[in-house]
């Protein structure tokens, strides 16, 4: 059995690709990097204020990378501070620089956050799958950590079920090893790790060959066949 590398390993070895790594594996869908960080941003505020959930002071991002969500959080969500956390110090040194003079945002590494209940909201996207299926317990009781008490988290993983995600995936050197998370699977961690899950929907139908039939996509939300799939849960009140 060839040994997996660990996260960290595994993404400070592809930092200085990362962008080129992923797009390479976005381009069987038509779409660039930004049409799907854009779609899941605007997703996700549409279901916090389906729910009356009031725009967030912080943000936690879980696994930032490059920071490249961080607009988002300013220009869909409102959000007046970002706090993006990853295990690659390659890929937080980039981030840095990025935003180096934007005092609203910071970057450091996992370990070397220290401000338990902190964040109104906490964010996710495509990191789960790289975590050891061992460790996902305790990355998630981390976010909890980081909540304050009632705070939302904003779960999204790429999909197995659907053929198009897999195979996207499997044209990604960094997501080579990944362990896939299906929805119902995503729940129960959410659960176990003292989570309120509230709904699970799912996005991204479509390539963009397809485009003409994306307006669908506004009544498939709840048929888990999409490429991506948010778990919106709530961290426990005291």
């Amino acid at each position: 059995m060839v040994k997996r590398p660990s996260p960290v390993v595994e993404f400070d070895a592809h930092a200085a690709r990362y962008e080129q790594e992923l797009a390479q594996g976005l381009e069987a869908t038509g779409e660039g990097r930004e049409y799907f960080a854009e779609g899941r941003m605007r997703w996700l505020a549409a279901r916090l204020r389906r729910r009356g959930v009031r725009v967030p002071g912080t943000v936690l991002d879980f696994g930032c990378g490059l920071g490249s969500s961080t607009p988002l959080f300013f220009d869909h969500l409102a959000a007046r501070h970002v706090v993006g956390v990853d295990v690659s110090e390659a890929l937080l040194t980039r981030a840095r620089a990025a935003y180096a003079a934007d005092p609203r945002v910071r970057f450091v590494t996992i370990e070397a956050l220290d401000a338990p209940a902190s964040a109104d909201l906490a964010f996710v996207n495509g990191v789960f799958h790289h975590i050891p299926v061992a460790e996902r317990a305790a990355a998630l009781a981390y976010v909890r950590r980081a909540l304050r008490p009632g705070g939302w988290f904003a779960f999204w993983e790429n999909n197995p079920w659907n053929p198009g995600t897999r195979y996207v995936m499997s044209r990604i050197p960094f997501d080579r090893h990944a362990i896939a998370i299906a929805p119902p699977e995503a729940r129960r961690l959410l659960r176990g790790a003292g989570f309120e899950v509230v709904e699970t929907t799912y996005r991204f139908w479509f390539p963009r060959a397809l485009r003409v039939l994306r307006p669908l996509e506004a009544v498939l939300t709840r048929v888990p066949l999409g490429g991506q799939y948010l778990v919106l849960a709530r961290s426990a009140r005291p």
